[in-house]
């Protein structure tokens, strides 16, 4: 989903920017076959208690927990305008006079002890991250890693905050932030319109790592092309959990319907090809996925 990228530019200044290295990174072919091979025999998933409003605790094959977290205040729908692509009669058929039921999430991961953060959220324009990041007595600073599914404002504006006299600051000062190679330098060099991810990415520059399509990451993280919302938009598998990032805007048109994209899909074609084939993969491998804009709670098989 895109958003006014420029809310935060008033107050910040160009930034230069060097990516530098990350040790943990293993960009290994090899490494990420054997990876994905064991994952996808872990399946079972136990369902906890919700520690807080907006949220919802599940527990891992791997031992890790993965909580969903409604960056959004309220409910929220996704309009039938946003699917110009489906039919008016299957609009209909499908009784959502109101739109489709939806969210911005993010998902937090614990796993060996550390906090591992899928995707930021809104920050200025009313996330609730920090909010429910609190009620669930977690700091910030306590996360170790962020990984970005891809650089919409909805998705890596919660990186930031106001600071003083109007400065962006860092919200998470001790994570290293994982991003793919192709979305950045789509966003760098050809995207219009990217000053808040421009400034975003060199505020981050020494904590910055990007991957490929197939490599292993830190936490038995594996990286999955899930390009056509975004000319990077990347999936993340983990354990049992597959984390889909924007690959559906309207899940209960999609899950029947994966041939139809949102507008807000860069590409449509590959969008669509991303969605069958994750899909398939995720019923195949009996994953539970994860959504930044499936409705409440955020997950789905």
């Amino acid at each position: 989903m895109k958003l006014f990228e420029n809310k935060f530019i008033p107050f910040i200044a160009a930034l230069a920017l060097t990516v530098v290295g990350c040790n943990e990174s293993k960009n290994s072919t090899k490494n990420s076959t054997e990876n994905k091979a064991a994952l996808s025999r872990e399946t079972s998933a136990k369902v906890e208690t919700p520690a807080v409003e907006g949220t919802k605790t599940i527990a891992l094959a791997n031992g890790a927990t993965v909580t969903w977290i409604q960056d959004n205040e309220g409910k929220k729908f996704m309009p039938r305008e946003l699917f110009s692509d489906a039919s008016d009669s299957l609009y209909e058929s499908l009784s959502m006079l109101a739109g489709f039921p939806a969210s911005v999430s993010t998902f937090l991961v614990k796993t060996d002890g550390k906090y591992i953060l899928f995707d930021a959220g809104l920050g200025a324009w009313g996330g609730q991250l920090l909010k429910r990041l609190a009620t669930l007595s977690v700091n910030p600073d306590s996360i170790g890693l962020v990984y970005l599914t891809h650089f919409h404002a909805d998705h890596i504006a919660g990186l930031v905050k106001s600071g003083s006299a109007g400065k962006m600051e860092k919200v998470f000062k001790n994570a290293a932030v994982y991003a793919g190679k192709v979305e950045y330098d789509a966003w760098m060099n050809a995207i219009p319109k990217n000053d808040l991810q421009k400034n975003i990415m060199a505020l981050y520059k020494d904590s910055l790592c990007l991957f490929a399509f197939g490599d292993s990451l830190p936490h038995g993280v594996l990286a999955m092309d899930a390009v056509g919302h975004t000319p990077g938009h990347t999936a993340f598998q983990i354990s049992n959990l597959l984390v889909i990032g924007d690959l559906m805007h309207g899940y209960a048109l999609q899950k029947f319907h994966p041939e139809i994209s949102s507008n807000y899909d860069m590409d449509k074609v590959k969008s669509a090809e991303s969605r069958k084939r994750i899909m398939q993969y995720a019923r195949e491998h009996k994953l539970l996925m994860a959504g930044m804009h499936l409705p409440p709670p955020g997950f789905a098989k």
